[in-house]
């Protein structure tokens, strides 16, 4: 989160960090920064923590990595090294290996310079210190967080390394960086005020519910399911953490008007203007101003939306109709993915009908119907979720960007539960059930507990549920990781719409073929260049 007075000043302290800023672990000088005649007040450190702030993630990368899981193909170009991962063709100098690896590191450093030197500006008050100190902690916990979550072992360090140390560092064991991200969500969570005590000015720090709901998350991809609800717990019966809870429109709550609504724990921060992305301006429909299609929905993630009914398109009685495959569906599915003759609402309040089926379109320009090899969507559907009506020239947005919000936490704490075998009704009145009614389910059948689920059965509604509630919100391909369901899921043909060759998957547009082998993929490949750069550094399985 990145309060809009925090995004100004940072631009400051990333001119100030320019000059010794560098893309790989030997990051250095720092004389700049250690030297005496910088650290002198409160406020030029707070110039650095923010731009650590606006270090901490970047839009393009929250929006690609959907294209690295079964929701969503991207094929035009290598956006994020997502075409080149996701074919299985990716090796050790690819640049999205590198980039993240830098990206993380990068943000880490500048942790370390704020926590090496705040104790050196004179007259700090110590309150504030402690917490500008625990800001910068859960930042780096969550750069170490992504970085083991993709690389496994990785170079851990809590200070500003020297050149030397920055040649000679080995990678630390994954579980010892998950035991130093733990401690440090912990520590800096004692020390963090809750969101309501933060004034307006401050509006979009971390804080203490934060941290522990990015330790929950640490926590559930460890498969640590009791510590996950230990977590979790105290978000879903009290407000020792914080106001927290859901937001009353699942189509409102990524909408600029609702930004830090109830529901948002962590996420980032853009300003019109002033930081900004334009992201969409290559995932939303070209009839609506895009200019082409970079990444789509497959096949694969329309079919798993429910049907009102609360059953799966493919369940006896399920009402759904293949000939009319939209309707009576998940309402989620409409605020998040656009199909044939959709609605799109535009910032006027006007409606503008999306014609994707080949043939359809009354218009003479047809730019969005379904043609191969065109600039129009691949797949047939096109991405909602996310769109700012408020945008401006090119689709540039200054809507802020979830990371982890209150609807995330009730779907850990119910995957948690079904997996120790504790999936009550009023587990699913709480989770499920709670989500389904914002959703806009009213069919008893899709709300009422059924007792009589299978543990697989049970498993399988919580991670459905989990695709429709996230879907597009960055998380799909690090579930599919963690379940160990990434070799089955994206091996073999990602699907599109029903327009393809009647005769080949029953008409389902074959968009691409992926490759995933379950004893490489899991763990990316150490960048080349820093292992030219640093010896010590090993190489995972097979790369």
């Amino acid at each position: 989160m990145i309060r809009r007075s925090i995004i100004k000043n940072s631009i400051a302290g990333m001119l100030l960090m320019a000059a010794v800023s560098c893309k790989k672990l030997d990051l250095a000088p720092t004389d700049r920064f250690t030297d005496a005649t910088y650290w002198t007040t409160s406020e030029k450190a707070a110039i650095v923590l923010n731009t650590a702030y606006a270090q901490m993630f970047g839009a393009a990368t929250f929006f690609y990595n959907e294209g690295l899981s079964d929701n969503a193909y991207s094929g035009r170009g290598d956006q994020e090294g997502v075409t080149s991962i996701s074919s299985g063709l990716a090796d050790a100098s690819l640049p999205r290996f590198k980039n993240e690896w830098n990206d993380r590191y990068r943000c880490i450093k500048t942790c370390n310079i704020i926590l090496g030197n705040i104790d050196r500006v004179p007259g700090f008050q110590e309150g504030l210190k402690n917490r500008m100190k625990a800001e910068a902690r859960v930042i780096r916990a969550f750069q170490y967080f992504q970085l083991y979550t993709w690389y496994g072992d990785v170079p851990l360090f809590d200070h500003d390394l020297s050149v030397t140390e920055s040649q000679t560092i080995v990678r630390a064991p994954r579980q010892q960086v998950v035991d130093f991200v733990m401690k440090e969500l912990d520590e800096s969570a004692a020390l963090l005020p809750v969101n309501t005590q933060y004034g307006a000015e401050d509006r979009g720090r971390i804080t203490k519910g934060a941290a522990l709901a990015l330790k929950a998350r640490v926590l559930l991809y460890e498969g640590r399911w009791q510590d996950v609800i230990n977590t979790t717990e105290p978000f879903l019966t009290g407000n020792t953490l914080g106001t927290y809870g859901l937001f009353n429109s699942y189509e409102g709550l990524f909408l600029p008007q609702n930004e830090y609504n109830s529901e948002v724990i962590f996420d980032l921060q853009f300003v019109p203007e002033s930081r900004t992305y334009n992201v969409f301006f290559d995932l939303a429909p070209l009839g609506v101003g895009a200019r082409l299609n970079a990444m789509a929905p497959t096949q694969e993630l329309v079919d798993d939306y429910i049907m009102l009914t609360g059953k799966g398109i493919k369940e006896a009685g399920s009402g759904y109709n293949e000939n009319d495959p939209y309707i009576n569906r998940d309402p989620r599915l409409t605020n998040t993915v656009v199909y044939h003759q959709y609605k799109w609402k535009k910032p006027d309040n006007s409606i503008q009908t999306i014609y994707i089926k080949p043939g359809s379109d009354p218009n003479s320009t047809k730019l969005d119907e379904y043609m191969a090899g065109s600039v129009s969507s691949p797949t047939g559907y096109y991405i909602r979720k996310y769109y700012d009506p408020a945008s401006v020239n090119n689709f540039n947005s200054g809507l802020n960007l979830v990371l982890i919000r209150y609807a995330d936490l009730l779907l850990m704490y119910a995957e948690a539960k079904s997996a120790l075998g504790q999936f009550t009704e009023g587990v699913w009145n709480q989770t499920i059930r709670a989500l389904r009614v914002r959703a806009g389910f009213t069919e008893v059948t899709a709300l009422n507990f059924n007792g009589g689920w299978t543990t697989d059965e049970r498993m399988t509604i919580v991670r459905r549920e989990r695709r429709a509630e996230l879907a597009f919100e960055g998380l799909r391909i690090f579930d599919i990781r963690r379940w160990k369901t990434a070799e089955t899921v994206l091996k073999g043909w990602v699907h599109g719409a029903k327009y393809g060759e009647p005769t080949v998957d029953n008409g389902y547009i074959r968009v691409n073929q992926r490759s995933f082998d379950a004893g490489k993929h899991y763990l990316w490949a150490i960048p080349r260049d820093e292992r030219n750069l640093n010896k010590n550094l090993s190489q995972n399985n097979s790369w």
